[in-house]
């Protein structure tokens, strides 16, 4: 059996140093547009096979391409209509696939973060190597194709190795989404740099709602809600963090998108919403909570200790 991977410290939810978002807001609220390649027949990886049925479906291969054809367009009406700007979870050979879309995008204000090459190659059994040229890939894409110097990882299809995050860290990467410990940031074990655990979300990610609990958009809209209402207020006390991610072709679907826009528009509508991109409330928190968060969970470490020592 493998030890626990050792990637965070145990750190109870109350009696942390308070976090205060700009303008006093109760939560850092963002939205993550997974925009994916997913390719029709792609290299075998010997941990797992990207589609279910035998090479090439181009059945769930069609699915996913809907949402660079059309659910991608409605999110970003949506979204526009709302002034909310989205930090886009990119399979960065989009860049190359459909630029268009990627322009639309940075022509709204959207921030870029990694999601690997393609969303049907996996991390799994990679050398360092491969793994160093993935985010290196990334940084260069990125960069070329919206002039953006991606800060941000979602590893692709949530494939890591062991050496993941200290890679992340050692190219000066600030965030990461592939944790899904906690409601607030949190500084992470890495051998050099600095590198945060930034909230996303496993329970309110389209994927799990629609394909994983078979909710229907109206089911969606009230969990939605129920999140934002509990962080809300959390907030007051110490600032919380709510992520949506989502996928064009899951939420962009006609008989979907609606129930989404009103679920948007909910959270809108409250004072003491900060409507923010991954990438500023990362340099918020490492400008001001950073080193704060870091020295308490330090002498949460210390206490524990200490009681286990004279137990």
């Amino acid at each position: 059996m493998r030890a626990d991977p050792d990637l965070y410290d145990y750190w109870p939810y109350l009696k942390r140093p308070k976090i205060t978002w700009p303008n006093g807001a109760r939560v850092a609220f963002w939205v993550a547009p997974n925009i994916e390649f997913y390719e029709l027949d792609p290299p075998n990886n010997p941990e797992r096979k990207p589609w279910a049925r035998a090479h090439p479906d181009v059945v769930p291969y069609s699915h996913r391409d809907y949402g660079n054809r059309v659910g991608n367009q409605r999110l970003m009406a949506v979204m526009a209509r709302l002034g909310v700007r989205g930090s886009v979870s990119l399979s960065v050979a989009m860049c190359d696939h459909h630029p268009e879309l990627i322009a639309q995008a940075a022509e709204l204000g959207w921030e870029f973060f990694s999601h690997g090459i393609y969303n049907t190659r996996y991390c799994y059994q990679m050398s360092e190597a491969q793994e160093r040229a993935i985010i290196e890939d990334s940084i260069a894409t990125v960069s070329r194709a919206t002039g953006q110097r991606i800060e941000g990882w979602l590893a692709p299809a949530l494939t890591h190795t062991e050496r993941t995050m200290d890679l992340l860290a050692e190219y000066g990467i600030r965030y990461t989404c592939d944790l899904f410990q906690d409601d607030q940031p949190q500084p992470l074990k890495v051998k050099s740099g600095r590198l945060i655990s930034m909230p996303y979300s496993l329970e309110i990610n389209d994927v799990i709602v629609y394909n994983a609990y078979n909710q229907t958009p109206r089911a969606y809209t009230q969990m939605i809600k129920r999140q934002f209402d509990q962080l809300y207020v959390e907030g007051a006390e110490s600032g919380t963090v709510m992520c949506i991610p989502l996928h064009g072709f899951l939420v962009g679907q006609a008989h979907r998108i609606g129930p989404f826009e009103e679920a948007l528009a909910y959270i809108a509508s409250h004072d003491g919403v900060w409507m923010a991109t991954a990438r500023e409330i990362a340099d918020h928190y490492h400008r001001h909570f950073y080193d704060v968060c870091l020295a308490d969970i330090e002498r949460s470490n210390a206490v524990h200790a200490s009681v286990g020592n004279t137990a």
